[in-house]
């Protein structure tokens, strides 16, 4: 299953690592263009120099581990498009030029089903995705989030329980799951 990831799920970090660490457990893959990237570059940034900094070496560091996800930006496919947000063009044409599933999204309303399902697309959150895919592989998704615990614990320098860490992250239907199996 290919999947794009909109900037909007790679910023925040828990939101982001715990994406990529399924993903590093061959559950989905991930797909992003450049113009995606720099968006969650700037999201970062807007917080401070040290978050910008930080956000281009974790880009190198995702880039490093998935070097086919960068989708060649495609501008005439955009031209045909139509979404409400036209900022978010190049996001459905990423994804249909990459031959995405789905694109992983917090913004719904800026990705309307009916456009998306006449591209063959579908719109997921990250967390249904995720409990979706912690329902039937539960034990490489619970590897891939103990990989996301204990790094934000190395961080942190003090021990970050799952399951609050996951509902800081927005991710509290895979929360509730993983602290209740």
């Amino acid at each position: 299953m290919k999947l794009l990831l909109d900037a909007c799920v790679l910023f925040p970090t828990v939101m982001r690592e715990v994406l990529l660490a399924v993903a590093g457990q061959g559950l989905f893959t991930p797909l992003w263009s450049d113009r995606i990237l720099g968006e969650w570059q700037r999201a970062a940034a807007r917080h401070g120099p040290a978050q910008g900094a930080e956000a281009l070496a974790a880009i190198a560091r995702a880039q490093d581990m998935f070097p086919r996800a960068v989708v060649p930006a495609q501008p005439g496919l955009e031209a045909r498009l139509h979404l409400p947000d036209p900022n978010d063009l190049h996001v459905l044409a990423c994804a249909i030029a990459g031959s995405a599933d789905a694109i992983v999204t917090l913004n719904a309303q800026d990705f309307p089903r009916g456009t998306l399902s006449a591209e063959g697309l579908e719109r997921r959150d990250p967390d249904g995705l995720l409990w979706e895919l912690w329902s039937f592989h539960p034990e490489a998704v619970n590897t891939a989030l103990e990989q996301v615990r204990a790094k934000a614990e190395a961080l942190a320098g003090e021990p970050k329980p799952l399951a609050p860490l996951l509902k800081r992250a927005k991710l509290t239907r895979l929360a509730r799951a993983v602290q209740n199996a």
